[in-house]
Formats: structure tokens, sequence, C-alpha cells
């Protein structure tokens, strides 16, 4: 069956609403035939400790990190941000509970990856955590450690909860491609072979297995995004910017899509025009059966929105996001054609 859902991040700072808002929105487009994948929604206008590498580095274990001039950095032990970071997870989680008491069915977490995480938090005393194998490693170890607990948490507050968990990986294209430049900016760092980079995702790709999570998907809305690493990580489905595909790109999602990877299409910008919506839909019919896929096939796709939702306004968010429910409608209805 066709699916809907969104990316993860919204306007505003308002966690109760948010929750409550997106939650509603998708419940009820389930009621249209359509499988709708709700999530936690992710508020960065809070400011540090909400945004994406400080919300994903409060959960990691036994690596605590804080705000330095830099960015986030390894400190000894955690200070006032890290503080703050915690109490916006707190929130968050205790008014998820809240807004889906009683709830039995599917919910979608977002976290940053390790690539990610180790190309924007740095060292103690050095450059980005990515400059150092070990630690990267160390770093990868400690998140997926971390996102056991943090999807134990949520199954305990809502039992009923059957969890994916979407890992976003915005860095991942340059990390592989060596286009991470080193602290001096003078120099970029290595980069690591594609087996390293899938088994560094593939390590928290298990471990939300192993924690229970029914489905993980790799997110990128970058250009060039390494999808043979992504695939080859062991996560059930890919999540893409469509319109940064090209010709390459169509044909290595049609490869990992007939290996039994599926796909979540990110098929508009969430600022663009009604219009727009509605050529999305043509656009992906017809690029799905230049390579070759059925259209009964497009039942096994996720509709999103290309990116997340934190760089418009409040009105916009729920605009696209209705808007992405009527996509994904209209392709249920293609797919039974």
């Amino acid at each position: 069956m066709v699916a809907v859902s969104g990316i993860g991040s919204w306007p505003g700072v308002d966690s109760r609403n948010t929750i409550r808002m997106v939650r509603d929105l998708f419940l009820d487009a389930a009621k249209e035939g359509l499988e709708a994948l709700p999530y936690l929604p992710e508020l960065p206008d809070r400011g540090p400790g909400a945004d994406m590498i400080g919300r994903t580095a409060n959960i990691l274990v036994d690596l605590p990190v804080d705000v330095q001039p830099q960015g986030w950095r390894m400190v000894d032990h955690p200070g006032r941000d890290a503080e703050r970071a915690l109490s916006y997870r707190r929130q968050d989680l205790d008014e998820l509970a809240e807004a889906y008491d009683g709830y039995s069915g599917a919910l979608k977490l977002q976290v940053v990856g390790p690539w990610t995480l180790a190309a924007n938090v740095w060292l103690p005393l050095g450059d980005r955590v990515l400059s150092d194998l070990g630690a990267t490693r160390d770093l990868g170890d400690s998140l997926a450690e971390g996102v056991s607990g943090h999807i134990a948490r949520v199954q305990r507050l809502i039992p009923g909860v059957s969890i994916t968990l979407q890992i976003d990986e915005p860095s991942l294209a340059s990390v592989v491609r060596g286009r991470v430049r080193t602290e001096s900016g003078y120099s970029v760092i290595p980069a690591p072979d594609a087996a390293a980079a899938a088994h560094v995702l593939a390590g928290v790709v298990k471990q939300a297995q192993g924690a229970g999570a029914v489905s993980t998907v790799i997110h990128s809305c970058a250009s060039g995004s390494p999808i043979g690493v992504m695939r080859d990580s062991g996560a059930a489905a890919l999540a893409l910017d469509t319109s940064m595909l090209g010709l390459a790109g169509w044909d290595s999602v049609a490869e990992a899509f007939e290996a039994g990877t599926d796909f979540y299409a990110g098929l508009f910008q969430p600022s663009q025009t009604p219009v727009h919506y509605a050529q999305s839909h043509d656009a992906l019919v017809r690029r799905w059966q230049e390579i070759g896929l059925s259209l009964a096939s497009l039942q096994r796709v996720t509709v999103t929105p290309a990116c997340g939702l934190a760089g418009v306004t409040p009105a916009q968010a729920r605009e696209a996001t209705a808007r992405t429910i009527e996509v994904a409608t209209a392709l249920l209805e293609t797919s039974h054609s």
C-alpha cells in the first residue's frame, strides 16, 4: 500500500501543538486508504540542543558534547547546552506520550546518522571527529547504543507503537567524496572507502532493528547521495529528494528497489506552489515507468516532501503536508490502475 510521511523538522517552538497537529494530519490521512506514518516532529527554531546535531548528540552514550565556537564538541562533562538538549528531548517525549496515549500503530523517529555526526562534531582538542577513523567508529558505536535506548524509551511510553527509525545523512555525500574540509580549511579529510562507510551505518541499522524497530530508512536530500552505500547499510528503505537524482541516481534507485529496498520519494520543496504538487505525481509516475518499474510496485513507495519543513512558515508546513497526502492518494489510485 502507498504510504505517506514527512521528513521530520517543523517551524516554531510549540512542541505540544506541533506533535498533535502532525498526529491528526496523518491519522486522518489513513482514513483515505493510505498507510500513514506519523512522526515525532523536530523544532530547531528553539535553538542549540533542538538543532539536528545537538538533538542526536544528546542520545550518545558516554560521549558528552557541548557547544563551542566551532559547533558541538566532545567534552569531559556535559554542560549547559547538553542539559538544554536533554530538557527538550524529555519535553518532546512527554508530549508524544500524552498525544499518542492508547495508540497502536506506526510512528517514525529521526536521528542524525554517524557520518553526518562525525563531520559536524569536533574532537576535544582537535579537528572534526571524521578526521580520526577510530573516533568515528567509537562515535558510531555510541550512537547505535543511544538509538537502542531511545527506541526502548518510546516503546515504554507508547506500548502499542511500531517504530520506524529514519537515519538522516545529509553530509554522507560529502564524506564519501572527500569534500569535508579540515579545521584550517586548507585541506580535506580523506574519504572512507565505501565498504567502511556502509559498515558504520549498518551498525546503527542493526542496533535499531535489535531494539525493536520494525523498519529503518536512510535519508539524504543532498545532491549525489551515495545510494550504493546507503543500500549496503541494510536499511529497509532509502529516502531521497527525487529532484537531485539524475539518470544515474534513478538507475541506482531501481536497482536497490528491485533488490528489495523500499523507496521514500521526496517529491517537492515545501515552499512550492500547488501546481508543483500536481506535477510531482505525474513526474514520478513517468520516471518510474522509464526505469522499468511497474505501476503496481508504487505500492512500496512512501511519499514525503523533499526535505524538512523548518525553513518555511507554519502555514506553508501545514499546506505542504496536506498536499503530500493528496499526492500520495493520487499515487495510490495510479498503483491500482
